[in-house]
């Protein structure tokens, strides 16, 4: 079955001239399919620099928003258009006017994991593998309102001098189902583990970590170490990949319930459909897109720096 479906994606992805970007945490055999697999800044420079007419989305609608504003000519779908991110919807255009009028002399470092018209009223992006260049490239102000995750702003504040950060009050669901007593269980268990963890996780959770990544940065640590065994602090569906990826070290997920249920909505079948409709597209209003993408390839160059 799983064969027969792979068989007419890829047919139809090429008759389409289409690219299937995923992220980290999609399921497995979303993973096995796409053209690239990555972090949110991964999937933001592919999207900018791809030479096909149809970019097939899977992730959450942030990710696919972004990737229509990098590429307002080429047509963006998602397979699966429901799945949002709790995260985003926790600040709002207006909400973060409101603030910056609080705050006339501080830039917006706005996370990607927000909407489009959030970006629309942000100075530069950032994803959790760049945000403290990000901030450190904000030379010409002392004041930064870092919104939405306040997890991420926090641990971004300990790594930058000079600056006052002004926090929104979000946060990953997810992420923060990572207890501090679920990675001391692990540590006394596997004591010659590393621990990895996302930095939107808790600062009690990143304190007790050996490295503090984004999933990109996971898996590049993961590749590289030397330890056999891992404890990794994030939604479990990077997992797969890591696993998959380094086949003679062995993975700890921190904690069984960072689920994203968002990210486990898309599969296969929804996959099929998509590419044989392309009913399920990603549109962004022109003035919108127009105010985000500044701040989106701000972000975008920044990553292709390193």
């Amino acid at each position: 079955m799983i064969e027969n479906l792979t068989g007419k994606i890829l047919e139809l992805k090429r008759s389409r001239n289409a690219v299937i970007l995923a992220h980290n945490y999609q399921l497995g055999e979303i993973q096995d399919i796409a053209d690239y697999v990555g972090d949110s800044l991964g999937l933001s420079i592919q999207a900018s620099k791809t030479k096909a007419n149809l970019i097939v989305f899977c992730g959450v609608h942030f990710m696919a928003e972004t990737a229509k504003i990098l590429s307002p000519e080429k047509k963006v779908i998602m397979p699966e258009v429901n799945a949002g991110c709790p995260m985003a919807d926790m600040i709002t255009a207006e909400g973060l006017r409101k603030l910056k009028a609080q705050h006339p002399k501080a830039q917006v470092v706005c996370y990607v994991n927000t909407s489009a018209e959030v970006k629309a009223e942000s100075d530069i992006c950032c994803t959790s593998a760049n945000a403290v260049k990000v901030v450190n490239s904000l030379k010409d102000t002392d004041e930064i309102i870092f919104v939405p995750d306040k997890y991420l702003g926090l641990y971004v504040s300990t790594k930058v001098t000079g600056k006052k950060f002004i926090f929104w009050n979000g946060y990953c669901p997810t992420h923060l189902k990572i207890l501090p007593q679920h990675i001391e269980k692990l540590k006394a268990e596997h004591p010659a583990a590393k621990v990895i963890v996302h930095p939107e996780c808790r600062p009690e959770v990143i304190a007790l970590a050996d490295e503090v990544l984004s999933t990109e940065g996971m898996i590049n640590f993961s590749r590289k170490t030397e330890a056999r065994e891992v404890i990794v602090g994030t939604e479990i569906g990077l997992l797969y990949r890591l696993r998959k990826e380094n086949p003679g070290k062995v993975f700890y997920p921190a904690s069984e319930l960072a689920v994203c249920p968002n990210m486990k909505l898309t599969n296969l079948e929804k996959l099929l459909w998509s590419l044989e409709e392309e009913k399920t597209e990603i549109t962004v209003p022109k003035d919108i897109a127009n105010r985000a993408r500044n701040a989106i390839q701000k972000m975008v160059e920044i990553g292709r720096q390193d």
